[in-house]
């Protein structure tokens, strides 16, 4: 099972992400997280040790530069990537964890070599894991390589109940169609009502597979900097929920 977290920048989609690993955990799946973000936290809300010294792999200016093999306008569309997994990879209680970052193009120039490293990894670890693998992406899947579609079972879009929300998460879900990714979901996140869940519905064309609720606990745990893995109340029933109704879809071909 291969799930990659999407969604506009600020609607929650790395603690859903964070919080699904930990109810796959729980399920008694050993459990792969693969922060492909610009901003990755999920070291930090997956509970690891000194997660603020954890340098992103995008962030390896050098290392990544190597595998290109740049050569002035030219590099390699073929990197060696299988060796850093070993290397890079944190691992506690079941659970790895792999920090690919995202680089992040200034003025609009192009990082291909920098991308191509990075696609190439997130491949290999989608084609090569036996664990039950989460990626937290950026908001949208344009980025996706053909290989990385391929081995990706599912897209969950997190949305939020107001239109800006709404709008991008039918962007991505049209992308990722487009893709012919087999499976796209909308999550809803901090719905506090069954208006709200209603409104999701009738904006998107569909009802959210999951919606969490707005709780009060995740926020505590962000703002002590404390593990979500923690959390009991109400965010983890949903993480739960997910858990098997993606378990249940997935596994039956739904």
């Amino acid at each position: 099972m291969k799930i990659a977290v999407c969604g506009k920048g600020g609607v929650g989609k790395s603690t859903i992400a964070a919080l699904l690993c930990e109810a796959l955990l729980e399920k008694g799946f050993q459990v792969l997280a693969i922060d492909a973000d610009p901003s990755p936290h999920l070291a930090r809300l997956l509970g690891f040790a000194e997660a603020e010294k954890v340098v992103p792999i995008a962030e390896m200016k050098d290392l990544l530069a190597a595998r290109a093999e740049k050569d002035g306008p030219f590099y390699s569309l073929n990197p060696k990537v299988d060796d850093l997994p070993e290397k890079f990879m944190l691992e506690r209680d079941g659970l790895k964890l792999m920090v690919l970052g995202a680089v992040r193009e200034a003025g609009g120039g192009c990082a291909c070599p920098e991308q191509t490293v990075l696609r190439r990894l997130l491949s290999l670890l989608l084609l090569q894991s036996k664990e039950a693998v989460v990626v937290d992406m950026e908001a949208g899947v344009e980025h996706f390589g053909r290989a990385t579609v391929s081995a990706i079972d599912a897209v969950l879009v997190v949305v939020q109940p107001y239109r800006g929300s709404i709008e991008t998460a039918k962007q991505i879900a049209r992308m990722a169609e487009d893709l012919r990714v087999p499976n796209v979901y909308f999550v809803g996140n901090l719905v506090a009502s069954q208006e709200d869940e209603d409104f999701l519905s009738r904006e998107l064309g569909a009802r959210p597979l999951v919606s969490f609720p707005r709780d009060e606990e995740i926020l505590r745990l962000e703002r002590q900097g404390l593990p979500l893995g923690e959390a009991r109340g109400p965010a983890r029933a949903a993480a739960l929920k997910l858990a098997e109704e993606l378990t249940k879809r997935l596994q039956n071909g739904t």
